[in-house]
């Protein structure tokens, strides 16, 4: 699984600043603030998103991407659970894969192999066949607020 220990923090930090989000970088072996699932897994207050360098870039990507979708005013209220439905939970899953290519050495497909290895279930058996053949309300979802591009995902799809 990829770690921010793998990529370092500067790309990260750069990512998730062009969203009005701060990345705190978490002391090894310190709890993280905002953690909804402990041990390493990225933590969310606020508009603060809080690693450690052993946390996964999927786990990173995956709770800064639930501030990403929320209108300014929600962030300020968040406090280690962001979600509030199911069709926002997917979009962050889609999300999340599009921005590791973002980061450099990351790319989607490596996000979505570390879903998988992380324990995320779909219905179509992997992040990856879900991303490409099962997400199409999840796109919408997200084209809708100007997250992603609905057109580019039909033009990626296999004829």
């Amino acid at each position: 699984m990829l770690t921010l220990a793998d990529i370092g923090f500067e790309a990260p930090v750069a990512l998730l600043a062009r969203y009005g989000l701060t990345l705190h970088r978490v002391g090894d072996g310190e709890p993280i603030p905002g953690s909804y699932w402990g041990e390493c897994e990225a933590g969310l207050i606020g508009t603060q998103v809080y690693a450690r360098a052993d946390t996964p870039v999927h786990s990173l990507l995956h709770e800064a991407c639930h501030l990403i979708v929320l209108p300014p005013e929600r962030r300020a209220q968040v406090h280690t659970d962001a979600t509030d439905s199911i069709e926002e939970e997917d979009a962050v899953c889609v999300l999340q894969a599009l921005l590791g290519d973002e980061l450099p050495g990351v790319g989607r497909e490596r996000v979505l192999a570390d879903m998988d290895a992380w324990g995320y279930t779909f219905r179509l058996g992997s992040a990856s066949a879900y991303f490409h053949d099962d997400a199409a309300l999840a796109w919408d979802w997200l084209h809708e607020r100007g997250l992603a591009d609905r057109e580019a995902r039909r033009a990626s799809l296999p004829a």
